[in-house]
Formats: structure tokens, sequence, C-alpha cells
């Protein structure tokens, strides 16, 4: 008995180790997948805090949550099913799809770019900073809410396919693909919007650590009611709160406008990645080859860290590559697509 019971345990043991490393790989994995997202994730934060534009203060934090919860019911409930649909039905199909959204993260980070040169009206969609005449307040939160939600839905499948694609490389178990796919979308989904959180709320603490004459007898302002005269401690305290407030107040708008730009950046840098990584597996392999050949060329010709500035030229030219194919899909879309789409929705 006692034999048979160490044996046991023992085996217990043993499919213990295995589960644990195939979490291990499950995790690594999903961090590369995430790497691999990041330009979608980058953009995702930069665009997400305008929806809370034109609400009191107290209205922003529910409204980021909402988003969130319906961030992940997307990505949960509506995509990570139809990912692993796809993979299991029609493995065939993720490549062609990744492109097509590698093709719309170029078009939309090429749009932003024109719009920066060429301002223009803003597009549809994202509404505007206050209710409509006769909207309640109520009214106008749901309809930035699904705005953003609906934004949200193809930002996350890009994500998804991204994440998919990765998985479907480096593993064949249909399980292990489940657990990536959820552990990238949970995973994202609580980075972005803790990160939109913390930014929507960055002037509003900014403002108090400004206005706060006693910030260490009011703990920074989380004890209320603190009354009299400021002692040694609020005097010496004081100078470093207020100027830390004053930066966050000033410094948030040029925080946004850089986000933005790195948003922009990225989503060209990945949408142009995907799209060569998918030629090169269709037989068309020059742009890549190219790409890295000047890349590593660049690396090597410096002494010290060449495979930083490697991987930069290489980021560098898939950007590039990103928005001159995005330059030519804006009059693509604006010209037949969005025309051919208004005259079936009429």
């Amino acid at each position: 008995m006692s034999t048979g019971l160490i044996a046991l345990l023992d085996d217990v043991v043993g499919l213990a180790k295995v589960a644990a490393a195939s979490l291990d790989d499950a995790a690594a994995q999903a961090g590369r997948a995430g790497v691999k997202a990041a330009g979608v994730v980058v953009d995702d934060a930069a665009v997400a805090p305008r929806y809370v534009v034109g609400f009191t203060a107290e209205r922003e934090l529910p409204i980021v949550g909402k988003i969130a919860l319906g961030s992940l019911k997307n990505k949960l409930i509506i995509l990570l099913p139809a990912a692993l649909v796809l993979s299991l039905l029609a493995p065939w199909a993720i490549t062609p799809l990744l492109m097509m959204g590698g093709a719309f993260l170029c078009y939309e980070g090429a749009e932003k770019v024109h719009e920066s040169l060429w301002p223009h009206a803003e597009h549809e969609g994202a509404g505007g900073d206050a209710p409509a005449k006769g909207q309640t307040a109520k009214q106008f939160e749901d309809e930035k809410v699904r705005g953003a939600i609906a934004t949200d839905l193809i930002l996350s499948a890009e994500i998804m396919a991204i994440t998919l694609s990765t998985a479907a490389d480096e593993t064949s178990s249909f399980w292990t693909q489940a657990v990536i796919l959820a552990v990238v979308g949970v995973g994202i989904t609580v980075l972005v919007y803790g990160a939109v959180a913390l930014i929507v709320k960055a002037d509003d603490v900014g403002l108090s650590l400004a206005q706060n004459d006693r910030p260490a007898s009011s703990l920074l302002g989380l004890r209320r009611g603190v009354t009299g005269a400021a002692n040694g401690a609020d005097q010496a305290l004081r100078p470093l709160t207020k100027g830390i407030g004053g930066g966050l107040v000033y410094g948030m708008p040029i925080f946004l406008k850089a986000l933005a730009l790195v948003g922009t950046a990225a989503m060209l840098w990945v949408g142009g990645g995907i799209i060569i990584h998918g030629l090169e597996g269709y037989g068309l392999p020059e742009i890549g080859h190219a790409i890295h050949g000047v890349a590593a060329s660049v690396g090597h010709a410096l002494p010290i860290g060449g495979s930083v500035v490697e991987w930069l030229v290489g980021a560098a030219g898939s950007g590039v590559f990103g928005l001159a194919l995005g330059a030519v899909l804006i009059p693509l879309v604006h010209k037949i697509a969005l025309p051919v789409v208004a005259k079936v929705r009429g």
C-alpha cells in the first residue's frame, strides 16, 4: 500500500510538472503575442480617453469601467470563440484575415498622418463633446459608450488575430490556444483601461495637489476637513506637491498628444510588418529581405547597441512601408469603398 501510494503521488507530481510547464509555455506565448499586438494596444490607449470628454469628473471612471467591460465581452464572448472556430475549421484563412487587419491598421495610421498635415472634418462615429438637442445626459453617455465599444471591437479583433497567428505558429493544442487568447484578451484589457483610468484622472489629481496647501496634514488630499494652520511638514512638502500637481495639469495634454503620435507610429509599424510577413508566406519575400538587409547593415556598422539599432531600423522600414500602403488605400477607401457601403445601406 505504501509503495502504491508513493507511486501514485509520484504520478501526481509528474502530471503537476507537465501542467506547470504547459502553463509556463502558454504564458510565454501570450507574452510574445502581447508584444506583437503592441501597436494596437498603444493606439487603443490613445483613442479611449476621448470618450470621456464632455462628462463630469465623477462620471469618468464609471464610463471607463463600462467600456472596459464591453471590451472584455468583445474579446471573450465574441472574438475568442470565433478565433478558435477559425483555427479549427479554416486555419488557412488566418493569414489573409490578419493581412486585412494589417491593411486596416496602415489605412488608419496613414489617415491620422494625413489629418495632422491637412486637417479636415472629424470622422463620423466619434460623436460630439456635448449632448445633442433633446438628448438626456444618460442617453449621451450610453451613446458614447456604444461608440467606444464598437471601436474597441475592431481593435480587439486585430489583437486577437495577431494572438491567434502567434499561437498557431507555436502550438497545435486547441486548449493552449484558448488559454493564450483568454490571457492576452484579459491582460491587454486590464492594461489598456487601467492606463486610461489613470490618464483621465491625472489632471484631477494634479489640480488637487496644486491647490492643496496642507499636503502632509491631509495625506495628499485623502483626509477631508483638515483645518488650522499648516505645520512644518506641510510647508516642507508643499513646493514638491504643488510642482507635481502643476506638472500634471499642464503636462497631460502634451502627454496625450505624444501618446497619439506613438500610437500612430506603432499602428504603421505593426500593420506594415503584418503585410510584409504575410507576403513572405505567399512567396514574395523581397520587401522583407530588403528591410532586413538595411537594418542588419546599419546594426553591424555600430560597435555598441547594434542589435537595438537594427531592430529600430527594421521597425522604421515596416512603418514606412505601412505609411505608403495606407496612403494608397486612403483614396480607394474614400472614393470606392465608402460610397459602395453608403449605397448598400441606402
